[in-house]
């Protein structure tokens, strides 16, 4: 007689073989997407792009790069698009797998199996498919990610996948309170820096100072030029008939180096003058020449241009100022190496500036504002989110939400938040008082004192919107009377 068959393998079917095929498989697909993800959220657009240029399609350097290369470097400069496929791949794979090893142990094993069984595959996902793929991919990164980024956009742009997280993250977003992410659960590299920086921070080795800076150098990279220029209402310029002693005069009276020269109105700017070459004039006899005679060319650079691209051109070029343009070629405003730098290290202060504080702190946790003060800085010194659009400043915000020009008092709440116009200059807003809605308003009476106090009409900064008050009129075209000095963060020209 034959012996009886050993219940596993009497237990065996060929559906229990299929399931087990189909557990080995998903094992090793969440072995290859938990490498792909580690190498890939670890790779850095520098070290992308040196890749692609060491894995060309032959030697000539001007041939493209494989399209391992290409593929890695469309990854590394949009990883939004790929993170959140990988991850809910990733995921499905493991509670898959998870799943039908317990089917599996439950067939041939009962409750019990289930349980040893889960706790084993506990063990083995751990080990096999997260920290050995993700370790090897830590250790050899360059390697795995040019191995898996050809797929892994191929699986980006695959149009169920990108749906289904992409509904996934709608979904998530309505459950969160607030706005949620827009592109899901990615932590940029910028944020993953900031955060090793605050903790750094937290454990005493970096300075708050150096925090600041860090940020700072961050968000440098994604300023453009219209954020940091000083805007066409407050230019000093002067006629291109100007006597050259007549400019010499506005330079001294601003503390300026150098300043615009206008012909009919401020969207034609002939060029600019220096200090040094009107001094050379008046020391040769030509103080009564038209201005024309000594002035340099102007740099004309789109609004839109980044910030970082214009300090290197800036110091490949050798010139300190520029005249800004919009999308018309009309003048929008002019941009200096100090406004530039500023952007790094803050505000820089010397002899000739108006000591008017940008930001003071109101009872009561709020805060009062020049009405250019950037959104983001607002949001940052109050810990807020107020809404960011097609304005960059906390006057644009104010402007949006009234709809037309607000009388001095007039206030609009948004998020919890009451932002006040308390001083209107003609038709700019310059002083913004910004507190919690759910308080009453700070007694402002003597707010502007200080700001009116020995100045004159042209409000905080110094400049003034009515004809010839700050060397412009009232239309933008350079008048005759010299400018009052301008605030800290209006100068130009040094």
């Amino acid at each position: 007689m034959r012996p009886a068959p050993a219940p596993l393998l009497a237990a065996t079917s060929a559906p229990d073989a299929w399931i087990l095929v189909a557990i080995l498989v998903l094992l090793v697909l969440a072995m290859v997407l938990a490498g792909a993800e580690t190498a890939l959220t670890r790779m850095t657009r520098p070290r992308a792009e040196a890749l692609a240029n060491q894995h060309r399609r032959g030697d000539d350097p001007d041939r493209r790069p494989s399209r391992r290369a290409e593929a890695l470097v469309e990854l590394v400069e949009h990883p939004e698009r790929f993170v959140t496929p990988v991850v809910l791949l990733l995921l499905t794979c493991q509670l898959v797998q998870a799943t039908l090893v317990g089917v599996l142990a439950n067939r041939l094993f009962g409750v019990l199996g289930i349980v040893v069984a889960i706790t084993l595959d506990v063990v083995v996902v751990f080990v096999v498919a997260e920290a050995v793929p993700k370790t090897w991919a830590l250790l050899h990164a360059d390697r795995v990610a040019l191995a898996v980024a050809v797929p892994v956009r191929a699986l980006a742009r695959f149009l169920p996948v990108r749906l289904a997280s992409r509904a996934l993250i709608v979904l998530t977003n309505l459950v969160l309170p607030g706005k949620g992410l827009r592109q899901g659960p990615f932590v940029s590299p910028d944020d993953e820096l900031l955060a090793v920086a605050e903790l750094g921070v937290e454990e005493g080795v970096i300075e708050e100072d150096e925090l600041a800076l860090i940020e700072s150098i961050i968000e440098f990279g994604d300023t453009v030029v219209r954020e940091v220029m000083v805007p066409r209402p407050d230019m000093v310029t002067v006629p291109a008939d100007f006597r050259i002693a007549d400019v010499m005069e506005v330079l001294l009276l601003n503390g300026f180096s150098r300043v615009p020269v206008c012909g009919d109105d401020l969207d034609d700017v002939v060029g600019l003058a220096y200090a040094k070459d009107l001094m050379a004039a008046e020391r040769d006899g030509k103080r009564d020449l038209p201005v024309t005679e000594v002035v340099r060319p102007a740099r004309f650079v789109p609004e839109t241009k980044r910030v970082p691209d214009m300090l290197r051109e800036m110091q490949r070029e050798k010139f300190h100022m520029a005249i800004v343009v919009d999308e018309y070629g009309g003048t929008a405003g002019l941009v200096t190496l100090e406004d530039i730098i500023e952007e790094l290290v803050g505000e820089i202060v010397d002899e000739f500036d108006v000591d008017d504080p940008i930001v003071e702190p109101l009872p009561g946790g709020g805060i009062r504002v020049h009405g250019r003060t950037p959104l983001d800085q607002v949001n940052d010194l109050l810990r807020a989110s107020l809404p960011e659009g097609d304005w960059d400043t906390i006057g644009g915000l104010v402007y949006d939400r009234l709809g037309h020009v607000p009388d001095e008092g007039e206030s609009v709440t948004i998020d919890g938040w009451r932002l006040t116009a308390q001083r209107i200059q003609g038709r700019r807003i310059r002083r913004v008082s910004i507190t919690p809605a759910d308080r009453e308003p700070a007694d402002d009476a003597t707010a502007d004192g200080a700001e009116a106090n020995g100045r004159s009409a042209g409000g905080p900064d110094g400049t003034a919107e009515g004809a010839g008050a700050n060397g412009v009129a009232g239309n933008g075209t350079a008048a005759a009377a010299p400018a009052p000095p301008a605030a800290p963060d209006e100068r130009h020209g040094r």
